[in-house]
């Protein structure tokens, strides 16, 4: 057998002598191919690389045009196709298997295969070079896409509708009925009829060529040009700018006559022509149809529905109930379908059914409104608020009072808020003018929208300079002409003018923190202010402020005011009037007494307080609704919570400085029934905070049914400062004053060593604690002492009451009470080992938590034992150097966190129980104060 090396070397130079010999080409490209194999693999691979680089470049042009909504040419598509078969091409593979083999030349079969694989090989490279020339001339990508047929519509729940539906159908197929009307008040559902049949239409896969639906939605003149854009963009026709209405119309009148086109026209309010828009009318020669929606019967045949009108009604009771329930929760709707005898929820849901007459818009309204109430007497109230007939109603202007209920629920403010502009802002989401930030509280406005906005509102004589880190007020010409001004979020240090301002109404200066001062002149000429907002400033004082007799709105919070201006009685147009978190306020020379007309008033956390009983002397507010108050003395506070007059409109409280006041009861808070926010500070006798009392059964008894009138504690905010003797905080295993509590901050509460019971604390939504140099768990789940004496159980920080099974009698009269609202499973057995009671039905331990702020704890060991955190987000620990585990792990979730922020030494030290299952994603380095 031949010397493989022997052979292969003598063929390279009888490749050279080929090249340069003239033998016939065909002769020369069979040896050359057979000779040259490896130089023309290494061509090969090089050929492959240059076109798989082309290749990424034509399609990403092509995903470029498909992003503009253009389909793939032709021709670019086939181009595509050829890359991806040569690609594969297994000739690679077998080149390597060849040469691999010990015998590459040492036989006939091996030097027939090294002859078809070097064929093979110069036939691949030509086919590489052409499809690299051929990529390389491609100046067109992609080709405007032709518009569906039909364009699909959002797809909602229907209720109701199928027999208008039927008879829709039926006319459609009519061949002598080319114009068909729908008429009916606004929110029946006539929209939702069109969605429904437009996509019904692509799901028929009708013979028709276009089916273009239009909101007309025109009030006394109609958007021609929007409506030819609407037509232009669905025939795929180019739009021409500067072409005139009338000429675009007959450009689009002489296109659709070609179609068999079917219209979709919702929302008609006043009769127009059809061929001033570019509609040729539909007969039943051209096959055509109009269909068209609108409030009115008339308009419906004043646009050429003679033959075919069909009237919307309202939802039949069984319709309306399914339409009603599918807007609920699952807990409202679990309320409704409680087998308990007595439930009488299901009674009320039927009640509000039947009060909003089978109005769809009505149902959707209201069944959103009271999706979340699962008590009775929260259905109670809201079938009150429901009560009145709503068949009149038109649209949403009309059916106002239907939704009192929910502009009821709001708190003062958020109803001020309301008032002022919340359909308004509504409006602006949907006109994609604001930017929704994931919160009904947020919204957020682009930049080039708040361009456009600027300069809308200098032609209004508004002026906007928020944010612009200025330092000097408006020149004179622009304070003369202006209406409003905006001057909020800058660097102003001082506002020494005397600005001519007879027409200005509102004057926004808040979060300037370095104004320290105004001229005493500076309201001189503004007499017609109804808005001041100085909030967030450094000012001292206030100016002369006599000529601001139509002032309705000042806001004087977060300032370094010392007193109110003794003249301030005048402004007797006063309606709110907020001196919140006002430091250094020692005097307001009882003029707030004096302004008959305030609905709100707000002195919370101000350092002008109530020190005497007898200083409570705004009972002369008859038109108060909202009262923030700050409190020095316990006797102040015992009987502001009687049946005192100012308790029902308190709604933001602080305690402070209360001395010789060792204990406070929550439940003696009954009569302020609509106190929002609790603030405790620096009261430093205070040992213990009581959430319920332990007055006699029928006391309580009659406190509760008093609450039970009127609505559960609406207690949201909870502050416990500077509380240095504060060791206890009772909770019953029924927390009737704090089941609404939704954020709670504990700060320098040096003696508390736990806050095991915001467990019981089904709404907390966010629990911070700071600097509490004796706290060693969150929550303790482990008995310490039990105290046999006594019956109790004592928990670090926490005291279960013990009588009998482990609950004291009051505890036992709110369990009876919690069985009647809520059906909860209440058991009194045994202590389990885990400190908890075993037997109770517990549905909720931190169910709705979503932040967990730690800062400050130099002997907090623990949080809790691992459980599921449905909502939890946000975990922030800092200087809490012992505290060496989080409470997750592989078996409870934690869908929704996103952020565990601490020191980069404290994540090092973290125990993850022998596993890492919190991917580093999570962290968040913070650089630790302490």
């Amino acid at each position: 057998m031949a010397d493989p090396s022997l052979i292969c070397g003598v063929l390279q130079p009888v490749c050279g002598f080929i090249n340069q010999a003239g033998v016939p080409a065909a002769t020369a490209k069979g040896v050359s191919s057979f000779a040259c194999i490896k130089r023309n693999l290494r061509d090969l691979t090089k050929a492959m690389e240059d076109l798989q680089a082309l290749d990424k470049v034509v399609r990403a042009q092509v995903e470029l045009e498909a992003n503009n909504l253009n389909e793939c040419h032709p021709q670019v598509s086939l181009w595509l196709r050829r890359v991806v078969d040569v690609l594969v091409d297994p000739i690679v593979d077998e080149c390597d298997q060849l040469f691999q083999s010990s015998c590459l030349c040492s036989s006939a079969l091996s030097l027939g295969k090294r002859y078809n694989l070097g064929r093979r090989i110069v036939e691949m490279l030509e086919y590489l070079d052409r499809l690299v020339k051929e990529g390389n001339q491609f100046e067109t990508f992609a080709s405007k896409r032709l518009p569906d047929f039909v364009e699909q519509r959002p797809r909602t729940q229907t209720f109701g509708i199928e027999p208008i539906l039927r008879d829709f159908r039926k006319s459609f197929e009519s061949a002598d009925m080319s114009i068909i009307g729908v008429w009916g008040p606004g929110g029946v559902g006539k929209t939702t009829l069109l969605n429904t049949f437009n996509n019904e239409l692509k799901a028929w896969g009708s013979d028709h060529q276009v089916v273009i639906m239009i909101d007309a939605s025109n009030s006394g003149t109609l958007n021609r040009s929007a409506i030819q854009r609407i037509i232009t963009d669905r025939l795929g026709l180019p739009w021409n700018e500067t072409e005139t209405e009338e000429a675009r119309a007959r450009l689009l009148e002489k296109a659709l006559r070609r179609k068999k086109f079917v219209i979709l026209l919702d929302d008609v309010r006043n009769k127009f022509q059809l061929e001033d828009v570019g509609i040729p009318t539909p007969d039943p020669e051209n096959k055509s149809k109009l269909i068209l929606t609108s409030r009115y019967e008339n308009v419906c045949y004043q646009m050429g529905a003679h033959q075919s009108t069909i009237k919307m009604e309202y939802l039949e009771k069984e319709a309306a109930w399914e339409l009603f329930r599918s807007n609920l929760s699952n807990h409202a709707i679990a309320a409704i379908d409680s087998p308990d005898p007595k439930n009488v929820v299901r009674e009320y849901a039927h009640a509000i059914v039947q009060s909003c007459g089978g109005l769809p818009l009505a149902l959707k309204v209201i069944g959103r409104a009271v999706a979340g109430l699962t008590e009775p007497w929260e259905w109670s109230l809201a079938m009150q608020a429901t009560k009145d007939d709503i068949k009149d109603l038109e649209g949403i202007p009309e059916m106002l009072h239907k939704l009192e209920y929910s502009y009821d629920k709001l708190t003062s403010e958020q109803q001020q808020c309301f008032l002022k502009g919340h359909h308004i802002i509504r409006s602006l989401l949907s006109a994609c003018l604001l930017e929704s930030c994931g919160s009904d509280s947020e919204v957020k406005m682009h930049h080039i929208i708040r361009q456009l906005g600027l300069s809308l509102a200098k032609q209004q004589n508004i002026i906007v300079k928020a944010g612009i880190s200025l330092e000097k007020e408006p020149s004179k010409m622009e304070w003369k002409t202006a209406r409003r001004i905006s001057l909020m979020s800058n660097n102003i240090v001082g506002l020494d003018i005397s600005p001519d301002c007879e027409h200005l109404m509102t004057l926004l200066v808040q979060n300037n923190p370095n104004l320290h001062r105004l001229s005493q002149t500076f309201f001189h000429s503004m007499n017609s202010l109804r808005v001041l907002d100085l909030s967030h400033t450094s000012i001292t004082e206030l100016p002369l402020c006599s000529n601001l007799a139509k002032l309705k709105y000042i806001n004087l919070s977060h300032t370094c005011i010392e007193r109110l201006p003794k003249e301030f009685w005048v402004l007797q147009e006063l309606v709110h009037l907020d001196l919140s978190v006002t430091e250094a306020l020692k005097e307001t020379f009882d003029n707030c007494s004096k302004l008959h007309k305030l609905r709100v008033l707000n002195l919370f956390r101000s350092n002008y307080g109530v020190r005497d009983v007898n200083d409570l002397n705004i009972g002369s507010l008859k038109e108060l609704e909202f009262l923030g108050i700050t409190i020095y003395a316990e006797d102040v506070l015992k009987k502001l919570t009687k049946t005192h007059p100012l308790a029902k409109s308190t709604q933001r409280l602080s305690l402070k400085h209360c001395e010789q006041m060792q204990s406070i009861q929550i439940s003696d808070f009954t009569y302020m029934v609509q106190l929002g926010e609790l603030y405790i500070e620096s009261c430093l006798d205070l040992k213990q905070v009581i959430v319920n009392s332990d007055k006699r059964r029928d006391d309580l008894k009659q406190l509760i049914a008093y609450n039970d009138k009127r609505k559960l504690s609406c207690l949201k905010f909870l502050t416990l400062a500077n509380l240095p003797t504060l060791q206890t905080i009772l909770v019953g295993s029924s927390p009737h004053y704090f089941r609404n509590l939704l954020e709670i901050t504990i700060s320098h509460c040096q003696k508390l060593h736990n806050a095991t019971w915001v467990l019981n604390l089904e709404a907390l939504e966010k629990l911070s604690i700071y600097h509490c140099h004796e706290l060693e768990q969150v929550v303790q789940e482990t008995i310490n002492e039990v105290d046999n004496k006594s019956g109790s159980i004592q928990q670090n920080g926490i005291q279960r009451c013990g009588r009998k099974q482990g609950f004291s009698e009051e505890q036992e009269i709110h369990g009876m009470v919690e069985d009647a609202h809520n059906g909860y499973v209440k058991g009194c057995q045994n202590m389990t080992k885990s400190g908890r009671i075993s037997g109770i039905v517990c549905p909720w331990e931190f169910p709705k938590l979503r932040s967990l702020v730690l800062t400050g704890l130099p002997k907090l060991t623990m949080i809790c034992n691992p459980r599921d955190f449905p909502c939890l987000e946000i975990i922030r620990v800092e200087c809490c150097p012992r505290l060496r585990a989080l409470p997750l792990d592989q078996v409870y979730k934690c869908p929704k966190l996103k952020q565990i922020c601490g020191s980069f030494d404290w994540w090092e030290r973290l125990n993850w129980n022998g596993k890492e299952i919190m991917e580093k994603k999570y962290f968040i380095p913070i650089q630790d104060e302490g």
